[in-house]
């Protein structure tokens, strides 16, 4: 095990993608579970406060540290067991997705989650319940995940398949080697849209989905099992420009349905992703796609699995249909333009977080899902705001799940304050039409208040006692999901 003290050598870790700043005293570099377990233990004795630390590639300051040290999994990076005839693979925490989705691939096999940036390690997708454009089609990690290690801010290691821990109601009984536990879960309403805000807890529920997404709080993920499925073939991969917004969004509604209704029929539109970007996005790219249409009001990037020439046509038919012009629409002929259109895809998201840093700003980014029925007028009623205080901004995201990033691009202080002030109403928006705050993102330490505005607080000291019934000296990634003032309130009660 390696640790740290001189602050030169891990500034890295005291920043993420978002441009969240924060302060540690330490760096601890494990290279085993046993080692994590010792540290754990050894914190829980002295109350040390220990934050865990992915690639810093979230968006939230989840991984950042405010004060207290830092464990880093970097070094936990191996696939463990491979079971092709079964179809699934074990792995550690650090293994980066692309490598993971490399090598199945390899192998004929898939899988489907697909966040943003591909550097990301799965530990970090479990921990925040990550998804991605093929989501639409295949959900988000959590329906992939069948087995979890979990060290426990005491220091035990709990082994977790899924399906052997089952809530009777809200009451969930589990052990590990060497102890029994008993938690009573709280009641709470959770939304039905593409949801990565707080933990998963409904009655009957399996244990490993309170993990999932827990951003770090509960315990240290070790060891993850995930499922794979056959890898789809016939890949049909389009990007389709549309003068006018309307057409696009025409065209997204009509291919969500369809795709909606296909009931996976081989001969019916089923898109597994359908992803949107407005004009500002692609005036944005333009210099990196100099491609792109000149009139171009909007583009929709989708794909179909399977595809067949008869499919080809209905997708053709439908953008017609839809007022664009087929001959500009970018069709991915080879693997290559296959990744050319992930770069188009990913580098939207890679220059807000470049432009946010160059400037010095906290990124100011949404991540809310609303139910299908509102969505129209929620995107009409979000890009309406930076519009009226005249700020800059670029939308884009998985339309097909209702789930549009916000970005907006403040040039000084005044419209950094201002934009802050927008995000705040557009999730109070997506709570009042029944959505959420985060569909992917999750919380971290930047988005404590909105979660509490999604719940309510009765809600969110219930989840906090959770978090307490594990960790009852608030030790492992404080700050994380609820501020430690809470904590600390509730601390006294119990």
């Amino acid at each position: 095990m390696i640790e740290k003290t001189n602050k030169d050598e891990f500034l890295d870790f005291l920043v993420d993608a978002s441009n969240f700043k924060g302060d540690a005293e330490k760096l601890y570099i494990p290279e085993s579970e046993k080692d994590i377990s010792s540290i754990l233990t050894s914190c829980n004795l002295t109350g040390e406060k220990i934050t865990v630390a992915g690639n810093g590639t979230g968006v939230t300051g989840s991984r950042v540290p405010l004060s207290g040290s830092i464990l880093s999994l970097q070094k936990l990076n191996n696939i463990i067991e491979f079971n092709e005839k079964e179809k699934w693979i074990r792995v550690q925490p650090a293994l980066v997705l692309s490598e993971l989705q490399n090598f199945v691939e390899s192998k004929s096999l898939f899988y489907p989650p697909d966040p943003t940036e591909r550097n990301c390690f799965i530990g970090g997708n479990v921990a925040t319940n990550a998804s991605g454009a093929k989501s639409f089609k295949y959900g988000a990690t959590r329906n992939y995940v069948i087995g979890l290690n979990v060290i426990l801010p005491c220091g035990e290691i709990l082994s977790i398949s899924r399906g052997e821990f089952i809530a009777d109601g809200n009451s969930l009984r589990f052990s590990t080697e060497t102890n029994s536990y008993s938690l009573e879960l709280p009641n709470v309403q959770m939304p039905t849209v593409k949801n990565a805000s707080g933990y998963f807890i409904k009655s009957g529920m399996d244990l490993i989905d309170l993990f999932i997404g827990s951003e770090g709080t509960l315990g240290i993920i070790t060891e993850i099992k995930l499922k794979l499925i056959a890898l789809p073939k016939e890949l049909l991969s389009v990007i389709v420009f549309f003068d006018d917004e309307n057409d696009g969004l025409n065209f997204i509604d009509e291919a969500r349905s369809a795709s909606r209704n296909s009931e996976n029929s081989e001969s019916e539109l089923s898109a597994r992703g359908l992803e949107f970007f407005d004009g500002n996005s692609l005036k944005f790219l333009s210099n990196e796609f100099n491609n792109i249409p000149d009139e171009a009001g909007c583009a929709v990037w989708f794909e179909q699995e399977n595809f067949t020439d008869e499919l080809l046509g209905k997708w053709l038919d439908l953008i017609i249909k839809h007022n664009a012009d087929a001959e500009k629409a970018w069709i991915a002929a080879n693997a290559v333009d296959l990744e050319k259109f992930k770069d188009f895809r990913h580098s939207i998201s890679w220059k807000v977080n470049e432009y946010i840093t160059r400037h010095n700003f906290r990124k100011v980014g949404t991540d809310t899902s609303v139910p299908v029925n509102s969505f129209r007028d929620y995107f009409n009623f979000m890009k309406a705001l930076p519009q009226r205080e005249n700020i800059d901004y670029v939308i884009y995201g998985h339309f097909g799940d209702c789930h549009p990033h916000l970005n907006m691009l403040p040039k000084n202080n005044d419209e950094f304050a201002k934009a802050k002030n927008i995000y705040t109403e557009i999730c109070k928006k997506a709570v009042k039409l029944g959505g959420t705050v985060s569909a992917e993102h999750g919380i971290g330490k930047a988005k404590r208040d909105y979660l509490t505005m999604m719940y309510g607080e009765k809600t969110i000291k219930e989840m906090a006692k959770v978090k307490l019934y594990f960790d009852p000296k608030n030790i492992l990634s404080p700050g994380n999901l609820f501020n430690e003032e809470l904590i600390d309130e509730l601390k006294s009660n119990l």
